[in-house]
C-alpha cells in the first residue's frame, strides 16, 4: 500500500509542478502575442483532449505524467501561413522570447511563495531544535553547548524548529563558515557558541550533518500515553485507552515511545505484560502483540497511535503562523533563502565542496512524496513548494535543453547580433542531453543505494 501511496503522490506532485511551469511558458506567450498550437501535460498518446476550435489551443492530457510541453507556431517546426507569421514564436523579438522562456521557472518560485503563503498562515507545527546528548571532543562540545540548550539563531537567522535549524547548519557548514549559533539554555539565559564546522564535505554526506558536529535531538525521558487505539488491533483486545500511560513491560521501565515500539516490533505473537497508569489506577494489562510484514520481515503490531506526555508536547511543541501580511513576507524569505541555498549546493557539489550523494533522483522523491502525502495535505505541500523551487532553480542553469539553455543562447545572440547557427544549437543540446542523463544516472543510483545500502 505504501508504494503504491508513493507513486500516486509522486504523479500528482509532477502533474501539479508540471502543469504550472507549462502555464508559465502559455500564459506569458499568449500574453505577448505568440499562438500556443498544443498545451500538453505528459507525453506520448492523448489520453484526454479538448479544443475550442480548429484554430484555437488544443489542451492534452498524455499517458505518460513525468513532464509535458507546449507547442509553439514556429517555421523551424513546419510550415506557417502567411497570415500567421507574425504569431510564430521564431519571428518574435529577444525581448519576448526572453520572458517566455523565463517564465516557466518564475511561475514554479512563485508557486512557492503562494505554497509557503498557505502553509505560514494556516500554521505549520514543528519540533523546538532543543539538543540532547553532545559527543565528548566534538565541535559542539568544544564551542560549549550542553544538553537541553535550544538552538534559537545559526548566523543571525531565526530557527524556529529543527527543519529551520538545519537548513541554516548546512548551508553555514557549506559555506566554510565558523558558525555563530545562538543558543537558549534550560536556565532560560542567551549565549552565543561559535562552532568550527571543520570537513565540509563529510559534513554534508546526507544524515552526517547533526552527529558530524556532536549534536543530537533530545530525546525527553517519559512513559509513553497511548493517544489513538484501532478498532481492530490488539490493544483494544487488551482492554488499552487513549490516555493510559504504559510504564512497564514486564520489568522493564519505560522512558519513550521509540523504546516501547522497539519491544514491540521484536515480539510478534508474543504476550507482553503491561503496567499502566490510568488516572488514579495502576493496572497490570496482558497485551498479545500482533503481527504484521514490513519488507518480508514479520514486526509486532498493537494498532495503536503513542505519543509522549502533555507536558513533554509542550516543551518540544513549535508552530509558526502569521497574519496573511507577515505570511507573505515569511514565504517570500523562506522560497529566496531556499532558491538560493539550491543554487550555491549546486555549485558546491560541481566543484567538490558539498557530497554528490544530495543528488536525489525519482524513487526517493516518490518515497517522500508518498510520506508526505500520508502525513498530510500540509506537508505535502511543503513538499510540493521545495520540489518547485528546485524545478524552478535547476531549469535555469545554463545547460542546453534546461530553459536557463535556451536563455543563454538568446544572451549571446545579443551579444552576436544575430541568432546562433542551427549546428551550433544542435551540437549544444547533445551536450546538454548527456550531462542530464549523466546527472540523472547519479541521482538514481544514489536512490538505489538510500534504498538497498
Amino acid at each position: 500500500m505504501n508504494v503504491l501511496i508513493s507513486i500516486l503522490a509522486f504523479i500528482v506532485a509532477i502533474g501539479v509542478l508540471v502543469t504550472v511551469h507549462e502555464f508559465g511558458h502559455f500564459i506569458v506567450a499568449r500574453f505577448l502575442g505568440v499562438k500556443v498550437l498544443r498545451f500538453s501535460v505528459g507525453f506520448g498518446k492523448p489520453l484526454w483532449r479538448w479544443q475550442r476550435n480548429p484554430d484555437s489551443t488544443e489542451y492534452v492530457i498524455a499517458w505518460i505524467p513525468l513532464g509535458g510541453y507546449n507547442k509553439f507556431l514556429d517555421e523551424r517546426e513546419g510550415e506557417v501561413p502567411e497570415p500567421e507569421k507574425h504569431l510564430a514564436f521564431n519571428r518574435q523579438p529577444l525581448a519576448k522570447r526572453f520572458p517566455i522562456v523565463l517564465a516557466g521557472p518564475v511561475f514554479n518560485l512563485l508557486f512557492a511563495v503562494l505554497a509557503y503563503w498557505v502553509i505560514f498562515v494556516v500554521g505549520v507545527p514543528g519540533i523546538r531544535p532543543i539538543v540532547g546528548e553532545i559527543r565528548t571532543g566534538s565541535p559542539a562540545a568544544l564551542a560549549g553547548f550542553q544538553p537541553q540548550d535550544e538552538i534559537v539563531a545559526v548566523n543571525g537567522h531565526s530557527t524556529p524548529t529543527w527543519d529551520t535549524a538545519l537548513v541554516r547548519l548546512f548551508e553555514g557548514v557549506m559555506q566554510g563558515q565558523q558558525l555563530a549559533v545562538t543558543v537558549r539554555t534550560p536556565q532560560n539565559a542567551t549565549q552565543q557558541l561559535r562552532v568550527q564546522a571543520g570537513d565540509t564535505r563529510a559534513l554534508t554526506e546526507p544524515g552526517k550533518l547533526i552527529p558530524g558536529l556532536g549534536l543530537s535531538q533530545w530525546q525527553p525521558q517519559a512513559a509513553p500515553v497511548i493517544e489513538q487505539v484501532a478498532a481492530d488491533g490488539t490493544a483494544r483486545q487488551a482492554g488499552l485507552k487513549a490516555g493510559d500511560v504504559i510504564l512497564k513491560v514486564g520489568s522493564t521501565v519505560l522512558t519513550g515511545p521509540d523504546q516501547f515500539v522497539q519491544i514491540l516490533q521484536a515480539a510478534p505473537n508474543q504476550t507482553l505484560e503491561l503496567l499502566v497508569q490510568r488516572g488514579d489506577q495502576q493496572l497490570k494489562l496482558p497485551l498479545h502483540v500482533g503481527e504484521q510484514k514490513i519488507g518480508g520481515k514479520a514486526v509486532g503490531h498493537i494498532g495503536a497511535a503513542l505519543g509522549y506526555p502533555g507536558w513533554v508536547r509542550q516543551r518540544l511543541a513549535a508552530e509558526q503562523r502569521y497574519n496573511p501580511a507577515a505570511a507573505l513576507g515569511q514565504a517570500l524569505m523562506r522560497t529566496g533563502s531556499l532558491a538560493w541555498l539550491t543554487l550555491d549546493a549546486s555549485w558546491n557539489m560541481v566543484i567538490g565542496k558539498v557530497s554528490l550523494r544530495n543528488l536525489s533522483g525519482p524513487i526517493d522523491i516518490a518515497q517522500y512524496a508518498g510520506y508526505t502525502a500520508e502525513s498530510g495535505l500540509l506537508p505535502f505541500l511543503a513538499f510540493l513548494a521545495i520540489v518547485s523551487i528546485s524545478l524552478g532553480v535547476l531549469n535555469l542553469l545554463p545547460i542546453p535543453v534546461l530553459d536557463g539553455g535556451h536563455l543563454l543562447y538568446y544572451v549571446m545572440e545579443a551579444i552576436k547580433g544575430s541568432p546562433l547557427s542551427a549546428q551550433a544549437e544542435m551540437t549544444g543540446q547533445r551536450i546538454g542531453l548527456t550531462l542530464i542523463v549523466l546527472l540523472l544516472g547519479f541521482a538514481v543510483y544514489n536512490d538505489l543505494m538510500r534504498l538497498f545500502g
